[in-house]
Formats: structure tokens, sequence, C-alpha cells
């Protein structure tokens, strides 16, 4: 993977109208996002072994005669601000209000919950735009028997390796049950955090550097804001790895064992990213140490070079002190060649004590 310059920006998003959902009964579908007109759209990819379609659909009742087929659907909801919709979608694949609920809550921390018939899992997709600002969205998946419906608020996604896969049979994903699916899309945002990691790393090391060769003032606000950025992927991604040992460990029917084989390489990598993102946040907490030590380090200096020039104009002051008093009979005053003896004594002073200094390693 190259590695070039990005920006590594957090979007920072206003904060969630959660005042919509007081006094309302739990299982009440109320949209808690940003983007109530954005564009909503459902899409579905229909495949088997020796079958693949994918179209766009017109509307959400389209999408029932998907749930008993044979072949394996990928029911793909663009846009959670049409609620009507998706509850009309719910209801039809039996799914649970409170599911619901917290599908369309884009504040909803990562998790996952069985049912008898389906498994919800809640995930933050994270990856950089062209740009190279960080992007953080709400996905949610609810697998169920021959169909995956996938929830997410924006067109853009990091799934186009598995479209790859499906349209051009490579791999086994075709010939495969809807758990694999399941299995591909969580893989695939998984993926895409060792990119985000990577750049945060790069973002970290060379903020590093800057602290040790100038850490001025914009440089403690950089580590505020890489500090706030550490933090805010860390409450996105540090969930996924209690979701990827519950998946290994299930017993639930729709997770075949074969499947649960894939499932512990993604729990492999939860852990990795674990690892690293706890590592990134003890990066991220030390710099601040490390610019309040270069900081103090670099004022010490000045401080050392401040007082060597105070103590070697001491004695000086001294001497100038002296032959400024205005007393009336100072012999050497009258000496023809009193001014240079003097200042050759100065000299002197400033000579034995510059060499004293070498000598202590102070200078």
């Amino acid at each position: 993977m190259k590695n070039k310059k990005i920006n590594l920006k957090r979007v920072i998003k206003k904060p969630f109208k959660t005042q919509q959902k007081v006094g309302k009964a739990p299982g009440t579908v109320t949209y808690l996002g940003l983007r109530e007109d954005g564009e909503n759209k459902i899409s579905v990819t229909d495949y088997s072994g020796d079958f693949y379609e994918t179209k766009v659909l017109e509307n959400v009742e389209e999408t029932f005669k998907f749930r008993d087929t044979e072949a394996i659907s990928w029911i793909n909801v663009q846009g959670l601000s049409n609620v009507e919709d998706i509850e009309k979608l719910g209801k039809y694949y039996n799914i649970n209000p409170l599911v619901l609920e917290d599908l369309v809550n884009t504040n909803q921390r990562p998790k996952i919950d069985e049912y008898e018939d389906y498994i919800f899992c809640v995930l933050k997709m994270l990856y950089l735009d062209k740009e190279g600002q960080l992007v953080v969205e709400h996905m949610a998946l609810i697998l169920c028997e021959h169909a995956v419906l996938l929830f997410q608020e924006i067109e853009a996604d990091v799934f186009d390796g598995v479209r790859e896969r499906l349209a051009n049979k490579f791999g086994r994903i075709r010939n495969r049950g809807a758990d694999y699916l399941f299995f591909a899309l969580i893989d695939s945002i998984i993926d895409q955090y060792f990119i985000v990691l990577e750049h945060l790393t790069d973002k970290i090391e060379l903020l590093e550097e800057k602290v040790y060769n100038s850490p001025e003032q914009d440089v403690a606000n950089s580590i505020q804001q890489i500090r706030k950025e550490v933090l805010g992927i860390r409450k996105n991604i540090f969930p996924v790895k209690e979701i990827a040992s519950r998946l290994v460990k299930t017993e639930h029917r729709l997770i075949k064992e074969d499947t649960k084989l894939f499932l512990g390489d993604v729990l492999d990598h939860s852990i990795q990213i674990h690892e690293t993102i706890e590592m990134l946040r003890e990066m991220s907490m030390s710099l601040m140490e490390m610019y309040m030590s270069n900081v103090s380090n670099k004022m010490n200096e000045v401080m050392k070079v401040l007082t060597i020039m105070a103590s070697i104009f001491i004695p000086l002051t001294f001497i100038a002190g002296i032959y400024g008093m205005n007393f009336e009979y100072m012999p050497e005053l009258h000496h023809r060649n009193a001014y240079f003896i003097v200042l050759g004594i100065m000299f002197l002073i400033i000579i034995i004590m510059l060499i004293y200094f070498k000598r202590k390693k102070w200078l």
C-alpha cells in the first residue's frame, strides 16, 4: 500500500437531537441523525451459484418477494430518515420494534443482538474520503434465513470488493449462504479500520517529530485535536472485539460452523485493531507530556544561558561599580593606562569564567 500525505481530520458533527426521543414509548422508530433530507434508495442483489441480479427498487414493497426465495438476497437500504419504509420492511420480516429503534439511531453504540429468526448487528463504518478526511457512518445489518438487510445513511460505503466478488463469481461467496455474506460485509468494514489506523499512526508519528523539533503553541493545539480523534475512533471501534467474539461463540442456527472459521479471522483482526487503538491512545496521551517536557527543557536551556551571562557580568558590574564612585582620592584614576588595565582585567575575568563553565560542562 502506498503511503501518501493525507490530512486525516475527523468529521465533527453537531449534537444529536435526542430530545426527539424524550417521552416516547420504547420501540418508537424515530430517526436520530443529521441527514433528514438525505436521499433514500433501496436496492437488492439476488444471487445463487449460477444466478446473479442486482437492481434498484421503486418501493419497499418490492423487497417482500425476496424473503422466501432459495436464492440469497442482499437488501440495501440507503438513507434512514424514511422511517415509514423501514417500519414496513421490519414488519414484513418480523423485526422487533426495539431493533428498528436502534437501527435508525445513529448514536447507537456498536453491538450485536441475537433473536430467534435473525441476528442484529450495529457497526460504525470508518473510511477516508477523497480529501483525506475521516468519515464515520452508522451501519446496521440484520441476518435472516436467506437474506441480509443492510441499512446505511449514505450511498458511499466500503463494499465495492464484495460487490465485485458477487458479480464476477470470485471466491466462495456465490456458493455460500447468507451467513457468509453477513461475514463478508462485516469483514469489509473491519478491513477499513486498518487503513484508518495506519494513517492515524502516520499522523501521530509526524506530530511526535514536530514535538521534538519545534514545540510551538500550534503543536499543543494539534495534540489536543489528535487526542480527540483517537478517542472518537476508539469509541466507535472498541466494541468490535466483543461483537466478533460473540459471533464466533454463538450457537445460533443462522451461523454455520464453517462460517465460524472465517469469523475467527475477523476476531483475530479485531484483537489486532483493539491493541493498535490502545497503543495509539497511549501515544496520543503521552504527546502532551513530551510537549511539556520539551518546552520545559528549552526553557531550562534559555535560563542556563541567561544565568551564565548574569554570572559573567556580576564581577564586571562590581568593578564598574567601584570605579563609578565619586571619591576624590582614587590613585589608579590618575594612572595614564588605568582605563586599559581595568578593561584587561575585565576581559581576563570573562575568559577565566568561560573556561571554568566549559570544564563544568555548563556550556
